[in-house]
């Protein structure tokens, strides 16, 4: 009964090392993560160049980023629309109208 203690014993303080060991990589894993920063300085300084072919009156309502597009809101000059471009070419990408 001797030896199946020791072996319990054994088995139970490898354990409690290996969770210890599991914590202590899962935080520095998060710290690490938490601290990087969020966006390469090199894309958040680049420009995009458009000409969109708009009636006159049309202004630009709202820009978003969607995934690897930008959604360009243009109001007046008609139908309130969406004009998705493509950043790499600066070319119109697709068109999306938004009726009354």
């Amino acid at each position: 009964m001797g030896d199946r203690m020791r072996a319990l014993k054994i088995a139970t303080i490898v354990m409690g090392v290996l969770i210890v060991a599991g914590t202590l990589t899962l935080l520095i894993a998060v710290f690490r993560r938490v601290s990087a920063p969020t966006a390469p300085v090199a894309a958040l300084s680049a420009s995009v160049a458009a000409v969109l072919d708009e009636p006159t009156g049309t202004h630009i309502a709202g820009i978003a980023a969607v995934r690897d597009r930008l959604a360009v809101q243009l109001a007046g000059g008609g139908v309130d629309r969406v004009v998705l471009i493509d950043p790499a070419t600066g070319a119109v990408a697709g068109r999306i109208s938004l009726a009354r």
